[in-house]
């Protein structure tokens, strides 16, 4: 196998602890960003933070990924809440007391972002170690002779 390639069953491994290592940092994160901008009262959107559910199938290809948190960190997300009735038209003649603290989006886009670049270049890697060994000269000796 030419170097840089790597074998099916290293690159499913890879995929695989990448993806759960995402899922955890990805918590982490969220938890670090919370902190980071005070959005702690009572601590319930910190503790909210949480994996539902990291599947895969058997060569780590298709990823499902769910985590939750209490609808409250959409508020501080978007910087909306009481002082702001629903269906008001805009400026409602009232300072806004709320700012918006993005604790979530712009980390989450980076990270999936990073996802999908590991996703490319293991998944490239793989199909390249597939291809050459596929079109080695002890394979296809062994082809010519088997077949």
């Amino acid at each position: 196998m030419a170097a840089g390639n790597i074998s099916e069953h290293d690159a499913v491994e890879q995929r695989r602890k990448f993806v759960e290592a995402f899922n955890d940092t990805q918590l982490n994160m969220w938890q670090e960003q919370i902190t980071l901008l005070d959005i702690i009262d009572t601590g319930a959107l910190l503790g909210s933070v949480a994996a539902v559910r990291c599947d895969h199938d058997g060569k780590v290809t298709v990823v499902t990924l769910e985590q939750s948190f209490l609808e409250y960190g959409l508020w501080q997300e978007y910087g909306v809440g009481r002082e702001i009735p629903r269906g008001n038209p805009g400026d409602i003649g009232r300072d806004k007391v709320r700012q918006r603290r993005p604790w979530m989006s712009k980390k989450l886009y980076a990270s999936v972002m990073k996802l999908k670049e590991m996703f490319a270049d293991s998944m490239g890697r793989e199909f390249c170690g597939i291809v050459a060994d596929a079109l080695s000269d002890r394979k296809m000796r062994e082809q010519v002779r088997n077949g």
